[in-house]
């Protein structure tokens, strides 16, 4: 019976540490940032979580969720991957700091009955459409405005509020906008969004 117990004893330790090593392991799923942001090409609303990349902070790779409402244009779901960098970063006393300019990219993709992968084939030529229906990758461009939170929320392990504008275009227009310069300005290509993260 004793060596039952000292079994049952010895197993526990051993998975304790177990799920210990794994959970350190998995650490890095845990994300760095949550976002909320409206418009931009990525939904009406979405919702995402970003992580710090390229470690220095400075790099920042986010999965995002959108939803377009039957109201805002006919009801889609979109998911977005981005990567952007934050090359300069201006120090605001002690109670923020401001990244003036960050280039990204990012690839969407819009579930729809009506959009795929790929046009269908033998309907068009192959190379008639050279675009996805659903996937579009964009380039982007944002400035944040990162500001330290009230006592109450850093106490509760929130490490700082960012504000975002970010404007982005995307291949179909800018292919438009290059085959009719005449026609087109550069502002009727871009997309406009703003947003919140809240960093941990």
């Amino acid at each position: 019976m004793f060596h039952f117990r000292y079994s049952v004893v010895v197993l526990f330790l051993l998975l304790g540490n177990g799920l210990t090593a794994n959970a350190q392991k998995l650490k890095f799923l845990i994300p760095d940032e949550a976002i909320l942001q409206y418009a931009g090409s990525i939904g009406y609303l979405s919702a995402g979580a970003g992580y710090d990349v390229f470690g220095n902070k400075r790099g920042n790779l986010s999965f995002h969720y959108g939803y377009v409402p039957e109201s805002k244009g006919g009801e889609l779901h979109i998911t977005t991957v981005k990567l952007s960098y934050k090359p300069w970063e201006i120090k605001l006393k002690d109670w923020g700091k401001w990244h003036p300019f960050n280039p990204g990219v990012f690839v969407s993709y819009t579930f729809h009955k009506d959009l795929s992968l790929f046009f269908p084939s033998g309907i068009y030529p192959g190379d008639y459409y050279y675009w996805s229906e659903a996937i579009r990758p964009h380039i982007s461009a944002s400035t944040e405005l990162e500001v330290k939170p009230p006592k109450a929320l850093k106490n509760n392990g929130i490490r700082a509020i960012g504000f975002y504008i970010e404007g982005n275009t995307n291949d179909f227009y800018l292919i438009n906008y290059l085959q009719n310069i005449p026609a087109l300005h550069i502002y009727d290509i871009f997309q406009l969004g703003i947003g919140v993260k809240v960093k941990f």
